[in-house]
């Protein structure tokens, strides 16, 4: 399924979410901001969304992305940093609003994406939408605030430290 990306503007906020007044959509927006300044960079965010995803509430074994932004950045030695906002449609289909850091990396036995934090809020209604997401950005703020080092992460997720790439010898963080 093809995700719709677009700038902060050109996000279908009552579609994603029936119900919303023009408050509702204004602190939500004020919020995305906040969040786009804190990436670090000049260039707009690219945020995400799929509309199927909205009015789908069947259990399914995976969660479906409703509207996200992903920071992520290159860490060196094979590893990559990836911080979310996202609101989700559950594996439950309930809607919520997931923050989370992650470190995808080399790892031999468990190579791939390591949740080092991550901050899950229920969004059933317009308030809780709103609280939610206010949370999980404020977490994601703290943490693109919080070193973006990738040894610093590993630290925190208790992940082995990383190798130089092309030898067997490990960076010391």
């Amino acid at each position: 399924m093809l995700m719709s990306r677009g700038s902060l503007d050109d996000i279908p906020w009552t579609a994603l979410y029936p119900g919303l007044t023009a408050g509702d959509v204004d602190v939500l927006s004020r919020v995305a901001r906040a969040v786009d300044r804190a990436r670090g960079d000049d260039a707009a965010a690219e945020w995400e969304w799929a509309r199927e995803h909205v009015v789908d509430p069947v259990p399914r074994p995976w969660t479906s992305v409703v509207l996200g932004v992903d920071v992520r950045q290159d860490a060196g030695a094979g590893d990559q940093l990836e911080f979310l906002l996202q609101l989700v449609r559950t594996d439950e289909g309930r809607l919520a609003v997931e923050a989370a850091v992650n470190v995808a990396c080399w790892c031999d036995t468990d190579h791939g994406t390591h949740d080092v934090d991550a901050l899950t809020s229920p969004a059933g209604d317009a308030a809780s939408l709103r609280q939610g997401f206010a949370q999980g950005a404020e977490r994601l703020i703290g943490w693109l605030a919080d070193p973006r080092d990738a040894d610093h992460w590993r630290a925190r997720a208790a992940l082995p430290s990383r190798r130089r790439h092309g030898s067997g010898d490990h960076v010391r963080p």
